[in-house]
């Protein structure tokens, strides 16, 4: 059956059928980590920021959407290309203005946290809420070391959205070690930071995706990392440093680029190559996973855009190993293990992914749902603990499923590439939470020769 028209792959059921091979040249949307740092840190410039490749995600939008409330002036402008470029005129550290209704940042897990770190440290009053996905999440680890600053926060039961900051009027700096690893505590510390007097310093045991270092940098703030004597790694930031307007691109995002890439090396006779990709290296955990499997994956044009590394990587057809995957990878590829698993039900042997805890809070509990879906399409599981066991048998599984994606575009795309290899049609339920991080996913993917329609 021919795939559906693109317009109706946006929302509502999908299914997914055996593809013969996947062949071409694509760009992924870009990275949605680096985009909405894109969009504050603009906010926070002085003069006028420029912006290529920024993913126009729903989440992202969710946060653009906020900087506009809190005094920012932005707009799109297509190009001759038929590309965008985004103009941030910003307000400068130290002027965000009280937004005039409440910030609904809808499925934005980064963008929420880090906008209560931008909020933490302004005198200014603010209630963030989210969809129903989003306002289950906790709260309690952002909102903890902010209040340290001497912001105010009045959570939902829990530590839950709505939430409402009372930024403080006089911060102070802080030196605050990372209990757990994660990105987004870090960088809501740090962009607190930047209307703090003083030096604030984020101690991480194990190192988290840098993205916030680099920006900070690109705009003229004061980054210092440095070992600890306990080989921990510091990063410290002076605050009220004014930031001026800068010109940046948004690399493709390699967690957008997991699902065509992961399609492309269980396909027969597939040959892509995925252009201008992230390859910073807290995030190529899954490249250097993969490739441990057996995976045939070449970066080329190895090159440095806007402080960050970019390669085009080049994808081949190739038979996958079971290995197991160690906890401390997690940071480097902690939204990539649900189309790992995928890989790993299609590999030989037994593939061991540990330290998942972190999956259970994300927009679904990832953990579980890729557990069921996979159990579904005929795959042999395990859950102990935080770690998930998949049985592969070398060949693709029978499939044959209707997975509910439970809000989580990460577990909707994961299927629907399983579903390009399998015996039988696999289906998710609802292709909408899909446009949040990947839009056009499916009309992407059918581009290069899958078959993802809206019809069984």
């Amino acid at each position: 059956m021919a795939p559906a028209s693109s317009p109706a792959l946006s929302s509502g059921p999908l299914f997914s059928r055996k593809t013969p091979s996947l062949h071409g040249a694509l760009r992924v949307p870009g990275d949605k980590s680096i985009s909405h740092r894109a969009l504050m840190m603009g906010t926070f410039g002085v003069g006028r920021t420029v912006i290529f490749g920024l993913l126009e995600g729903e989440d992202i939008l969710a946060t653009a959407g906020a900087m506009r409330q809190l005094g920012a002036r932005i707009e799109r402008e297509a190009t001759p290309s038929g590309d965008a470029v985004w103009f941030v005129e910003g307000v400068g550290v130290g002027a965000l203005r009280t937004p005039e209704t409440v910030l609904d940042m809808g499925n934005a897990g980064t963008g929420v946290r880090l906008v209560m770190g931008m909020l933490a440290t302004h005198p200014i009053r603010a209630t963030l809420t989210g969809d129903a996905s989003l306002c289950k999440r906790p709260m309690g680890r952002v909102t903890e070391p902010l209040a340290q600053f001497g912001a105010e926060f009045q959570a939902s039961e829990g530590n839950r959205l709505p939430l409402t900051v009372t930024g403080a009027r006089s911060p102070v700096p802080l030196t605050y070690r990372l209990p757990v690893p994660s990105a987004q505590v870090k960088s809501a510390i740090l962009l607190a930071a930047l209307n703090t007097p003083g030096v604030t310093t984020v101690i991480e045991p194990i190192p988290t995706r840098d993205h916030t270092e680099r920006m900070f940098a690109h705009f003229g703030v004061p980054v210092e990392i440095h070992q600890t004597p306990e080989g921990e790694t510091a990063v410290s930031v002076t605050g009220q440093t004014e930031l001026v307007g800068q010109t940046l691109t948004v690399p493709a995002d390699p967690s957008s680029a997991a699902f065509p890439l992961v399609a492309a090396l269980l396909t027969p006779r597939s040959h892509l190559l995925l252009e201008g990709v992230g390859i910073n290296a807290h995030r190529t955990g899954l490249i250097d996973t993969l490739r441990e499997m057996g995976a045939d994956i070449r970066l080329l044009n190895e090159r440095m855009d806007t402080g960050e590394p970019v390669a085009d990587l080049e994808v081949r057809t190739s038979a996958l190993t079971g290995i197991d995957v160690p906890a401390s990878r997690a940071p480097s590829m902690i939204d990539e293990y649900p189309i790992l698993a995928v890989a790993a039900a299609c590999a030989t042997g037994t593939t061991r992914m540990h330290g998942l805890g972190e999956l259970r809070v994300k927009e679904s509990d990832r953990l579980t749902g890729m557990a069921d879906g996979l159990r579904a399409c005929g795959v042999q599981v395990e859950v102990e603990g935080d770690t998930l066991i998949v049985h592969g048998t070398g060949r693709p599984p029978k499939g044959g499923a209707r997975v509910p994606v439970m809000l989580d575009h990460r577990i909707g795309m994961s299927f629907l590439v399983l579903g390009m290899v399998s015996e039988e049609p696999v289906s998710i339920d609802e292709a909408a939470p899909i446009e949040t991080s990947f839009p056009g996913f499916a009309r992407l993917m059918n581009g290069i020769g899958a078959n993802i329609s809206d019809s069984p």
